[in-house]
């Protein structure tokens, strides 16, 4: 689950700096090539991406075939600063990977597709944004502005019952319905820190004697399920995954990394039925499916971070990294 706390370990000073998270395990496995096309589908403020065109550059490509997609249109006009001209940035959901690529004539991926999922530094940064439970904003959540429903819209219209819904299986957080009650009494709420304490005083005290204390802020499961469903992440995700897999010519590389066990979880289900030849019910005994395996898992265990990396960087205490190879 993505922490609040991001960045280096001087994370309390204002004006975060976005780490990117198991940034060279990532690169390892696209294995970059100058001459072919990588995609980083949500580029959002460059990590991953800068240090792809760097090295392409590095091994001999003046002008990397290189691609950029983020639905949040302030991250990528900050990253148009920082780009070379062999970079293109567009803003898109990544669920419409397929769909913003053709508009440029692009059919396939020779190369790769990054995916890193989740909330950025800067976007935790800006209270405006309204993903931060620790400093007051707007109960916005929304990682493209442009976009009408906001999580303000969800927790003041909402049913009792779906809120108690969203909070557990997007979330899954033990105490649903109690902060939905909370929240339906309480309402019209404006704020994030409003939410913020809601969540906090209807979870009973974490026990300290006897047992290993939770030591995430008790809003954190709520904030999350709330801006997933703002964002309807999880569908997201589906759709990308598929299209991204489609995408790929024979040999190249999909990377995705996730911060919380529902992304992870999809991920694996997804790659695992793209790596297997048949889909039918196991006693069913002639296929007809016509299902074709089309990708190698290349990490058969997700890939964490290593100690290093986590007290440098507490974000990437929860990453899982997955990888496949498209077959031919």
């Amino acid at each position: 689950m993505t922490t609040e706390q991001s960045g280096s370990a001087n994370s309390g000073q204002a004006g975060l700096v976005h780490v990117p998270v198991l940034l060279e395990e990532a690169l390892e496995l696209l294995d970059l090539q100058p001459g072919k096309l990588y995609v980083d589908a949500t580029a959002g403020a460059g990590g991953h991406l800068l240090r792809i065109e760097q090295k392409i550059s590095s091994s001999g490509g003046q002008h990397p075939s290189l691609i950029g997609i983020d639905r949040d249109e302030q991250s990528l006009r900050t990253l148009a600063t920082k780009v070379g001209e062999g970079v293109r940035l567009i803003h898109a959901n990544y669920e419409d990977i397929r769909s913003a690529l053709s508009q440029y004539g692009i059919n396939t991926i020779s190369g790769g597709i990054i995916a890193d999922l989740g909330v950025s530094s800067m976007q935790l940064d800006d209270p405006d944004r309204g993903f931060s439970f620790l400093r007051d904003g707007p109960l916005d959540m929304r990682m493209d502005s442009s976009q009408r429903v906001t999580a303000a819209q969800l927790i003041n219209n909402l049913s009792e019952f779906d809120l108690a819904e969203i909070i557990f299986r997007y979330g899954e957080e033990r105490h649903s319905r109690l902060i939905a009650r909370n929240i339906v009494r309480a309402r019209p709420l404006q704020t994030t820190l409003e939410l913020a304490e809601i969540v906090r005083r209807s979870l009973p005290r974490p026990k300290t004697k006897g047992t290993a204390r939770d030591t995430s802020h008790p809003a954190t499961r709520t904030f999350q399920a709330i801006r997933i469903a703002v964002n309807t992440e999880l569908a997201s995700l589906e759709k990308f995954l598929n299209e991204a897999i489609d995408l790929l010519e024979p040999g190249a590389k999909i990377v995705v990394i996730t911060f919380h066990s529902l992304e992870d979880r999809l991920v694996k289900q997804i790659f695992k039925r793209a790596s297997i030849e048949c889909v039918c019910p196991p006693r069913q005994p002639v296929c007809t499916c016509n299902h074709k395996r089309e990708l190698l898992i290349i990490t058969r265990k997700p890939v964490v971070a290593e100690e290093k990396e986590v007290l440098a960087n507490i974000r990437s205490r929860s990453a899982k990294l997955r990888a496949g190879e498209k077959l031919g």
